[in-house]
């Protein structure tokens, strides 16, 4: 085994380890179940190990980890059209003081849904994954103006969802 192959290997580790919180949870935001999200993100991360030399040169590595990842979803939902929906899964063990945080997280899991698929991709990877318009745009491979647009029209539909709004006890006309 060369020395090289031990430090790729070491990296890759190291990468995958500081980026799978963000990534699974990234795609519970696109709509996975997080059994569904863990699957997703390690299928990304097999294809990543895969080809990681050409990952490591990439101009941005997030954003081209965030493209695979991306890709692995579509390819998932579009093999699945036809199988059995996973039920969403109720955990072992609820504290008390978490059922604010249960409450939001339904309330935005919820205020996604309704959005576009397309608008969805672009709030998760904008404000979750906190990637420039510039980053996202190589993503999904769409121009700097149309990632722009997909984020103003999503975040108005957004400001008008009445899930989000109960979160903070406002209403809407």
């Amino acid at each position: 085994m060369s020395g090289g192959h031990v430090r790729d290997e070491a990296e890759f580790s190291a990468y995958a380890g500081a980026r799978w919180p963000a990534l699974v949870r990234s795609a519970v935001l696109l709509g996975c179940p997080v059994a569904e999200a863990e699957d997703l993100t390690q299928t990304a991360f097999v294809r990543c190990y895969l080809a990681w030399p050409k990952v490591r040169r990439a101009r941005d590595r997030d954003a081209y980890v965030y493209r695979i990842l991306l890709n692995c979803y579509r390819d998932s939902h579009r093999r699945r059209w036809w199988a059995e929906k996973p039920a969403a899964q109720v955990p072992d063990r609820t504290e008390a003081d978490a059922t604010d945080q249960v409450d939001t997280a339904d309330a935005v899991a919820r205020a996604l849904a309704r959005l576009s698929t397309p608008n969805r991709e672009a709030v998760v990877l904008r404000y979750y994954a906190h990637l420039s318009e510039q980053q996202i745009a190589d993503v999904l491979r769409i121009a700097p103006g149309t990632v722009k647009s997909r984020l103003a029209r999503a975040l108005a539909q957004l400001s008008g969802d009445t899930d989000l709004a109960d979160l903070n006890g406002g209403s809407h006309p």
